[in-house]
């Protein structure tokens, strides 16, 4: 007896995953009370670290708006990025307001709410290359975000790539004089630019739909976040926290 209760123990300890409370519409929680959801904190504007330890940006006040819509408290959860989609899948948070983009590989693993912002990769450069197009970046050297999608788009156009830890630390080592290139959100790269990066946008290469990732075990929560977008996008909240951060709206989508 003893034997099967400390292998029913490594087990859980092995997969991570943790007991929730099932509300009456069969949604399920961490805590019943509390929306937890995560976010990497190195995204910024997306999601960053203030000075206290605390996260903001973009994705946690769409998140806490969710929270609030839910009738929930918002508990924000830093997981690094590569490890946010299984943080979710192994039941670390309840769900993740993190930039992810809409996927096939993803979906293999996870549930995908209704796209919350649109965005798409875009190539980077320092202001004297002559790189324009993803056609430029054969034999060259990228950059990109270790985990994120923009790192599988770079290797479709370069055999070269490197990755880092989060999106602005690719683009601070390429304003430095690293690397030719570097693929990531254009809104993100954009913001950098503003804020003293000496990086200029080249080409977007498509459109991405970033949404909210859940388990998918979990279809009423997925339901219940949908809901809550809708009523966020109708009311006018999202393009408020995106004209706050952004100073346009990038939660429409594009005609």
């Amino acid at each position: 007896m003893k034997a099967m209760l400390l292998l029913s123990l490594a087990f859980l300890l092995l997969t991570g995953c943790a007991e929730k409370d099932k509300l009456d519409d069969g949604s399920q929680l961490i805590n019943k009370n509390q929306f937890v959801f995560a976010a990497s904190g190195e995204f910024k504007p997306f999601s960053y670290v203030q000075n206290d330890m605390s996260l903001t940006g973009f994705d946690i006040e769409v998140g806490e708006a969710i929270a609030k819509e839910l009738g929930l408290e918002p508990v924000p959860k830093r997981i690094k990025f590569k490890g946010i989609v299984e943080g979710v899948k192994t039941g670390r948070a309840d769900a993740a307001v993190a930039s992810h983009t809409i996927n096939e590989q993803r979906s293999k693993y996870v549930a995908f709410s209704d796209p919350y912002y649109y965005s798409g990769p875009q190539i980077f450069v320092r202001p004297d290359s002559d790189i324009e197009t993803t056609d430029d970046l054969k034999g060259k050297e990228v950059a990109a975000s270790k985990g994120s999608t923009y790192a599988d788009t770079a290797a479709e156009y370069a055999t070269n790539v490197k990755t880092y830890d989060s999106d602005l630390t690719a683009l601070q080592a390429l304003s430095s004089g690293r690397h030719n290139a570097v693929i990531t959100d254009f809104v993100t790269g954009k913001e950098a630019a503003k804020n003293g990066f000496k990086i200029e946008g080249r080409q977007l290469i498509e459109r991405s739909e970033q949404a909210v990732v859940l388990p998918q075990d979990n279809p009423q929560l997925l339901k219940r976040i949908n809901g809550a977008l809708e009523a966020l996008r109708q009311d006018g909240t999202l393009k408020k926290i995106s004209e706050k951060y952004f100073g346009e709206d990038i939660t429409t989508k594009p005609e």
